[in-house]
């Protein structure tokens, strides 16, 4: 199994594990410590090593932060863990705080009388010191950059994770490693910079083809890298990782040095070195700082260009998502067959359908933690299930299964509510609206320069009309074999960068009754240029094409809520399924499938 059923943290933990970060604060003439989670990479999912966050407070979700005072601890997350982290924290010690909509800065003012606060300059970026530096500002609150104090207190952290870094094939990727960094070199030297910094792990992985082991999930490796205007590139990791086949595939236009070379190699520098406040550690910046090199802000040059599916990337796509549907497929089956006799429990669920993406013989990881929430379980947005959580599957129940899988040609990520036995009839109408704002975003024609936050309305507006709603985006942006979460896309009404052909999303809207159920259906979708139409308007226009072929549960729709559209798309989604997925099964799958995409 990819997946453990370990709980990984215990709230019983945090009261004795705060009480010595408090006296390491003390130690260190500090009123404050914030505890990330981040890494010194800022991707969403860290290593063991660097899961902080997890370990003194006992919140294992994928985003949000801790700050620790002499006499209270803020636990800072956003509407999709609320639920888990009130779950999972010991809320005697540690307070959860309500974020964004309570602002760190806002914060401290009301809980902190002047001091000053610590922060770990490698997992905070420039953007997060400036705009909290500015929000202080007149508080007499200070910030002091310092080392680590939760290392220090943490007696057996884990070590640094050494996976080995492997090439990547450029016929899946659509282009060679060298023609990928002349093209970005250029744009270094028309926008006049001599160098660019990388840190994220996933844009060094496509920059360079190759892939990683050191982040669970996501195929990445850790280091640093710089690209120069000529096209070389200085890879920073540790020697352990590199192969001989690794060197082959970069051959002398890569240089290979180790991570403790970091320091002097920036300071070496000639500027203006293009670095990202929005994602390179603050280290990074005082280290150009210290030796006078010029630093010119801006985004991370790969970013949109591995936001563009190269057409191999895009094929790929659409053959790990065959795959993926049939294996799916071949789960939504058998879990028809078995969960009305109530002997199923959420780890059944997640067994089976790891169980049944294994058969394909192509599966390389899991793209996250399933999510298998039953009932209640449901509306936390990201349940993972534990020994200590299991609960069975209950006929007359929602079942809320968010998974995927990483194959070598794609990364895939889909989420269906399932009924078992006769669902709840109060379910029926949000399912039902939650899946015509799925439509919506499937079905939508659109000016090209329009970003995320332009379309997001359109998957809630269903929800608003009945006073609903829900607290996540409705899409994030996906990887090839890389990251099942990817910027800078997103649908979401935070985003403003233009979509663009290539780029691939998911469309999730979702619904959750706290104590009752979740719901959320979820497709993967590509931008594309729209269709011609007779008599439009001449101006360029996008749509999506959708990359998820699965059916989706007819037992929990209002068809009176549907529109005559809607239900059409729908029947034709469900008839391509049937059209696209049938020879990939068994017959006993094929029969369910042929009743499970009937036209409604």
């Amino acid at each position: 199994m990819f997946q453990s059923f370990a709980s990984p943290t215990r709230p019983q933990d945090g009261p004795p594990r705060l009480a010595a970060l408090r006296e390491a604060m003390a130690q260190a003439g500090l009123a404050g410590f914030l505890v990330p989670r981040a890494d010194a990479h800022q991707g969403e999912y860290v290593a063991p090593r660097d899961d902080r966050l997890a370990w003194l407070t006992g919140f294992t979700g994928s985003a949000g932060f801790a700050c620790v005072l002499p006499d209270r601890a803020g636990v800072f997350v956003d509407g999709r863990y609320r639920v888990q982290a009130r779950n999972q924290v010991n809320t005697e010690v540690f307070t959860p705080v309500d974020w964004p909509e309570t602002k760190l800065a806002d914060w401290l003012r009301a809980n902190l009388d002047g001091g000053t606060v610590g922060l770990d300059p490698w997992l905070h970026t420039p953007d997060d010191l400036e705009k909290l530096e500015t929000a202080l500002a007149g508080s007499g609150i200070a910030l002091r950059e310092v080392e680590n104090l939760v290392d220090a207190v943490w007696p057996d952290q884990p070590a640094p994770p050494a996976g080995e870094i492997t090439p990547y094939p450029a016929e899946l990727a659509g282009d060679s490693h060298g023609a990928k960094r002349a093209a970005v070199a250029e744009t270094l030297r028309e926008a006049g910079h001599r160098a660019a910094i990388l840190s994220l792990p996933d844009s060094i992985a496509w920059l360079l083809n190759i892939r990683g082991q050191d982040i669970p999930r996501n195929p990445v490796p850790h280091g640093f890298a710089v690209l120069h205007d000529d096209g070389h590139v200085t890879l920073f990791t540790d020697p352990a990782k590199v192969t001989d086949s690794l060197r082959a595939h970069l051959r002398d236009q890569v240089t290979l040095r180790p991570v403790e070379a970091l320091a002097p190699g920036l300071k070496s520098l000639v500027g203006p070195v293009r670095l990202d406040p929005g994602s390179a550690p603050l280290w990074v910046l005082r280290q150009l700082q210290e030796n006078g090199v010029e630093v010119a802000m801006g985004d991370d040059p790969c970013i949109l260009p591995k936001a563009r599916k190269t057409p191999a990337e895009l094929d790929g796509a659409r053959a790990a998502h065959l795959r993926d549907g049939a294996a799916v497929v071949e789960f939504l089956a058998w879990l028809d067959r078995e969960a009305p006799g109530g002997a199923l429990t959420e780890i059944d669920v997640v067994t089976a359908l790891e169980g049944f993406r294994r058969a394909t013989g192509e599966l390389r990881d899991i793209s996250f933690d399933t999510i298998a929430g039953a009932g209640p379980h449901g509306a936390i947005v990201h349940y993972r299930v534990t020994e200590d959580t299991n609960r069975p599957v209950k006929p007359g129940e929602l079942l809320l299964v968010d998974s995927g899988g990483q194959y070598l040609d794609g990364t895939t990520d889909i989420t269906r509510t399932i009924a078992v036995g006769q669902p709840p009839e109060e379910a029926r109408a949000p399912f039902t609206r939650v899946l015509k704002g799925m439509i919506a975003i499937s079905r939508a024609r659109f000016p090209k320069g329009l970003a995320g936050r332009d379309l997001d309305a359109l998957a809630r507006y269903p929800l608003w009309l009945a006073g609903q709603d829900y607290d996540h985006g409705t899409g994030h942006g996906v990887g090839a074999y890389l990251c099942v979460h990817e910027g800078p896309q997103r649908l979401s009404r935070l985003s403003t960068v233009p979509l663009e052909p290539g780029m691939i999303l998911s469309n999730e809207p979702g619904y959750y009754r706290e104590g009752a159920f979740g719901i959320r259906i979820e497709n993967l979708i590509a931008v594309r240029a729209a269709p011609a139409l007779a008599g439009a308007d001449d101006r360029a226009m996008l749509a999506f094409e959708t990359l998820t072929w699965v059916p989706i549960d007819r037992r929990l729709i209002d068809t009176g809520l549907l529109s005559d559209e809607e239900r059409a798309w729908l029947d034709r989604y469900h008839a391509e399924v049937a059209h696209r997925i049938a020879p990939l099964v068994s017959d006993d799958a094929r029969a369910w499938l042929h009743k499970a995409t009937a036209p409604l």
